[in-house]
C-alpha cells in the first residue's frame, strides 16, 4: 500500500505553537492486543477546518476522544488549546464545542428550549440561543418540538447545541450521516458559514466530496497511522490518478479502445466504455480523429480516489474491550 505524509516543519517534540489549536505528536493507545493508534502526529492550526478520513477501525473515533479529554492516551504528548485535555480538564470545557453522531435531545422541549436549556449550562444567555439557532438556519423552528424535527434539522440542532458557548474549537463527528443529498447539501451551508467565520473544526467523515469541498486539510487514518496529511487539492494533484474518459459502449470496442496510445485500460463499467489515461489530452485528440467527441465525459482524479488508494487493502479491526468495530 502505497503511503504518503507530509511533515510538519517543526522538530520531533516541538511544544504546541500559539497558533496550533490542536498539536499531537507520536500519540499510541492499545486496546489488548489491538494497536489502535500507532504513533499519530499532526497540528490543526487555529481557523483551520481540519479533515480526519479513515475506514471503519482506523482509529479516528480514538483519536478525537483523546483530543477532547475523554480517553486517556498511552503515550505521546496532546495539547488542545495550549493545554492537556487529560486528566479531565474541566477548565477546557468551555472552550470546545462537541457533536457526535449520537447527539442527546431533550425531545420534549421546542428547538428553542433545548438550545436555551444547552446554554444555561455553559452560562450563555437565550439571546445566544438565538443567535446561534440562526446561524444553523433553524430560526422558523424554533418553537418546533425536537421530536417533530426532520433528521437533517436535527444535525442542524445538534451542531447549533455545540456552538451556542461560542467555543474557540468544535469537533464534528458525521454532521451529515444518514441524511438525504438534500438536506446534506444544505447542511454543507452551514459548514461553510463555520468555516468563513473562522472557527477551528474538527471533522470526521465518510463522504469524500464532503471533505475535498470543505476542508483546508484532511489526515488519513489506516490502522492507527497517518499515511497521508495535506490539502484535498494537493494529495489529488500528487495521487497520479488517471482521469476517466466514459464514452457510449457502442462507441469503440474494447479491443480498439486499448489500442488507442496513452490509454492505460479500458472496461465497460455502468453502461458507458470506461477509458483510464495519464495522457487526457492525447487521448480526447485520438478520439476526436475517431468520429468527434459527442456524448465523450471527462471525470478528473478526486479525493476519493486518494482515499480508496490507501484504503483498499484495510480491514475494519475489533476493538480489544468490547469486540465492536471502532473508528
Amino acid at each position: 500500500m502505497t503511503t504518503r505524509e507530509t511533515v510538519s516543519d517543526d522538530p520531533p517534540g516541538t511544544a504546541a505553537r500559539t497558533s496550533d489549536a490542536v498539536a499531537i505528536h507520536d500519540v499510541r493507545k492499545r486496546y489488548g492486543t489491538r494497536q489502535a493508534l500507532d504513533g499519530v502526529s499532526l497540528q490543526v492550526g487555529r481557523g483551520e477546518f481540519f479533515g480526519l478520513l479513515g475506514p471503519n477501525g482506523a482509529g479516528k473515533t480514538t483519536l478525537v476522544e483523546i483530543m477532547e479529554g475523554l480517553r486517556q492516551a498511552d503515550s505521546g504528548t496532546v495539547r488542545v488549546l495550549d493545554t492537556s485535555p487529560w486528566p479531565r480538564n474541566i477548565a477546557l470545557l468551555p472552550r470546545i464545542g462537541v457533536q457526535t453522531q449520537s447527539s442527546a435531545f431533550f425531545v420534549r422541549q421546542t428547538a428553542r428550549e433545548h438550545l436555551a436549556t444547552v446554554a444555561a449550562l455553559y452560562g450563555a444567555s437565550g439571546a445566544a440561543a438565538d443567535r446561534t439557532l440562526d446561524t444553523v438556519g433553524l430560526t422558523d423552528q424554533r418553537g418546533t418540538r425536537v421530536e417533530d424535527l426532520s433528521g437533517g434539522q436535527r444535525q442542524r440542532l445538534a451542531i447549533a447545541s455545540a456552538l451556542v458557548h461560542e467555543p474557540e474549537l468544535i469537533f464534528l463527528d458525521e454532521p451529515t450521516a444518514a441524511l438525504d443529498p438534500q438536506a446534506r447539501r444544505s447542511l454543507w451551508d452551514v459548514l461553510r458559514a463555520l468555516k468563513q467565520a473562522g472557527r477551528t473544526i474538527v471533522y470526521t467523515t465518510h463522504h469524500l466530496d464532503e471533505a475535498e469541498a470543505l476542508c483546508d486539510r484532511v489526515a488519513i487514518l489506516v490502522e492507527g497511522r497517518v499515511t497521508a496529511l495535506d490539502s484535498p487539492r494537493n494529495l489529488v494533484e500528487h495521487a497520479g490518478s488517471p482521469t476517466r474518459l466514459l464514452l457510449p459502449p457502442e462507441r469503440l470496442t474494447l479491443a480498439r479502445a486499448t489500442a488507442i496510445p496513452g490509454v492505460n485500460r479500458a472496461s465497460v463499467e455502468g453502461g458507458s466504455l470506461v477509458l483510464e489515461t495519464h495522457t487526457s489530452g492525447r487521448v480526447l485528440s485520438a478520439l476526436d480523429a475517431m468520429g468527434g467527441l459527442e456524448g465523450v465525459q471527462t471525470r478528473t482524479p478526486t479525493l476519493e480516489d486518494v482515499y480508496l488508494a490507501l484504503t483498499t487493502d484495510s480491514e475494519p479491526q475489533t476493538d480489544g474491550r468490547t469486540g465492536e468495530n471502532h473508528a
